[in-house]
């Protein structure tokens, strides 16, 4: 993005802030979803797979996280359940950083699961946790910051095709401000 290479951010997964806030291991460091916003590059993000820390086998998971929701997603990946507290802070999070781009935002949520594991009757399934995602962000989001809800789940591809269509209807609008 520094280079000039990227001119637009289409950010499904998030799930690094997670790591970050909760001490994973796909920690992308604390400036993740900072880049976009502080070069003015145009973004469409959306709160994939925050329902989830990343660690390694499951005997590689931190003593202190024993007795919280562990899934074995496969030998090398034991995936922990976020709480109603990590996950308020992550909408906190999400905000701030979002409030501080310099160029348009938008931020699209799937009411059906930020995760296939958290959707109905999966292993992640926490409602409660995801308002408080939710309720988090939207709390602290500007008002300028369009929000879109949609009734699907995160891999549904009507989800991904409204993020893409939303992103290229974003780029053609700064196309046509650069021209005037």
């Amino acid at each position: 993005m520094k280079d000039g290479f990227i001119s637009a951010s289409l950010d499904i997964t998030t799930t690094e802030l997670a790591d970050e806030l909760v001490g994973g291991m796909l920690s992308a460091g604390p400036g993740r979803l900072e880049m976009a916003g502080n070069l003015g590059i145009p973004q469409v993000v959306s709160l994939g797979a925050l329902d989830m820390v990343n660690f390694g086998p499951i005997d590689t998971v931190p003593e202190r996280f024993h007795g919280r929701n562990l899934y074995k997603h496969n030998p090398n990946v034991t995936l922990m359940r976020t709480t109603v507290e990590e996950c308020a802070e992550l909408g906190r999070i999400i905000g701030r950083k979002l409030n501080q781009a310099k160029g348009p935002v938008s931020v699209f949520i799937p009411l059906k699961g930020i995760s296939t594991i958290a959707k109905s009757h999966g292993v992640f399934y926490a409602p409660e946790a995801d308002w408080a995602l939710i309720d988090n962000l939207k709390k602290t989001l500007d008002s300028h910051i369009e929000v879109v809800f949609m009734d699907t789940d995160i891999n549904d591809p009507r989800f991904a095709k409204a993020m893409a269509i939303k992103l290229d209807k974003i780029l053609k609008h700064s196309e046509v401000l650069r021209n005037e």
